[in-house]
């Protein structure tokens, strides 16, 4: 994960800004924000306009702003000002979905979580490796079959394969390590072999 945070409070809300936006884009925005607003006092200072100020160059950056001073506002009200280490608490907050809750569980909280987003949704179908028809589907095949050693990087590792070897358009399947195990068909040829 390539995203900028500070605590678990700041990587929680560079976790919901990233929805639907890069890392690099919400990284530009979120410097400032982190050094205004590193916690959720601070953050529930700013105000939703203030947020929205600071966060206005990512994409629904309002319904964003507004998740964020709420989710802000619950973890003063509801946890001490602490972010949960419960997926389930981490859910009911505004803006926090399961993929983002075991985002800030594998990384910030090191449990063994995999996070599917479309990069390794693409690869575990197209592989073969865990073919599922939603997330959680591929979620949970994917905690089965993966040996337990490797389950907390597990994800880094896949959603890397997904954005530089199994590239949505053009895989490389020339490059890739398993490509005599994938049952992705036709396998992509090197470019010299395009000619």
């Amino acid at each position: 994960m390539s995203l900028d945070y500070t605590n678990a409070f700041t990587l929680l809300v560079a976790v919901v800004l990233s929805a639907q936006a890069t890392d690099v884009g919400v990284n530009k925005a979120t410097k400032r924000l982190f050094e205004l607003a590193p916690t959720p006092e601070a953050m529930v200072g700013l105000g939703v306009d203030g947020i929205e100020d600071l966060v206005r160059t990512i994409g629904l950056y309002r319904t964003k702003a507004r998740n964020v001073f709420a989710l802000s506002q619950l973890l003063i009200e509801k946890h001490q000002s602490q972010v949960p280490n419960d997926r389930t608490a981490l859910e009911s907050l505004p803006g926090v979905g399961r993929k983002t809750a075991n985002v800030v569980l594998n990384i910030y909280f090191r449990q063994p979580t995999i996070a599917v987003d479309t990069h390794l949704f693409r690869v575990s179908n197209r592989t073969g490796l865990a073919p599922g028809k939603t997330p959680l589907a591929v979620e949970q095949k994917l905690v089965k079959t993966i040996p337990e050693p490797y389950l907390l990087h597990a994800h880094h590792w896949l959603i890397l394969h997904g954005r530089y070897i199994c590239k949505a358009r053009k895989p490389e399947c020339y490059r890739c390590i398993i490509a005599q195990w994938c049952r992705f068909v036709p396998k992509t040829p090197p470019p010299a072999a395009k000619r």
